[in-house]
């Protein structure tokens, strides 16, 4: 008997809290709080109104960014899949701006352009796009052009083809380009905000290493991992059920 899909998550985090307490009876409270305490921390940067303020400020940059890159990444990877003498031109930048690190392109966008919030939003859509696009350049290269030619040849119309036909079998790569681009966006985001910022949750946790306050950087932390589990569950899970029901 298989047990329920969400009855396993919810067990699987009870055992990561139990080694989490095991882990803080073997080093000093101080290294490493115990999981009540980081919880106790939390609510209290929520009832002082710190939290939810600087975590709304980066959500608002992890939503422009992550749209921002999601679009341009897709334009780009879909144009690159379906054209090869541009993709011939392109391969090489792409490759190039992937290996590039992160640090190295806020840094640059922040001398050009400022320590301002256009800066910090370009830092973090320069970063992502790339990643995007070879994911999407994969899912354009990978469509079956035989159902196309099927949908032709029965005259289905051009906007119920790119509907029925031509989008479901690109959903597969444009949902993991989603979920690695959520995955690295907002880690982006706390780097930018760290250095370049006055505001967010990049911002407060570089004060919180200024006074080695442990506790507040894992309440801080839980906070954000809470935000991207409901993401997952409650946005990104039910569209992969909906989208990819055809298969």
């Amino acid at each position: 008997m298989h047990n329920h899909p969400a009855l396993t998550r919810v067990l699987s985090m009870v055992v990561f809290m139990l080694l989490w307490q095991a882990a803080v009876m073997l080093l000093k409270p101080d290294l490493l709080p115990a999981p009540l305490a980081v919880l106790t921390n939390l609510l209290e940067h929520i009832n002082s109104g710190e939290l939810p303020h600087h975590l709304a400020i980066t959500l608002r940059r992890i939503a422009i960014s992550f749209l921002f890159a999601m679009l341009l990444g897709s334009l780009l990877g879909l144009l690159m899949g379906h054209f090869k003498r541009l993709d011939l031109w392109l391969d090489s930048l792409v490759t190039l701006a992937l290996n590039v690190p992160a640090l190295v392109t806020i840094i640059l966008c922040f001398i050009w352009f400022g320590l301002n919030e256009t800066a910090a939003l370009i830092a973090v859509i320069v970063n992502k796009t790339p990643n995007i696009a070879v994911t999407m350049r994969e899912g354009a290269r990978a469509i079956d052009k035989r159902l196309l030619d099927v949908a032709r040849a029965y005259q289905v119309p051009a906007a119920r083809t790119m509907v029925k036909v031509y989008l479901p079998q690109l959903y597969p790569y444009f949902l993991a380009a989603a979920r690695g681009g959520l995955a690295l966006v907002w880690k982006i985001v706390l780097v930018v905000e760290l250095l370049g910022c006055s505001d967010g949750v990049g911002f407060q946790l570089s004060l919180f290493f200024q006074y080695f306050d442990i506790t507040s950087v894992l309440a801080y932390t839980l906070a954000f991992a809470c935000i991207i589990f409901a993401l997952e569950a409650g946005v990104l899970r039910p569209w992969e059920r909906r989208v990819l029901k055809w298969r």
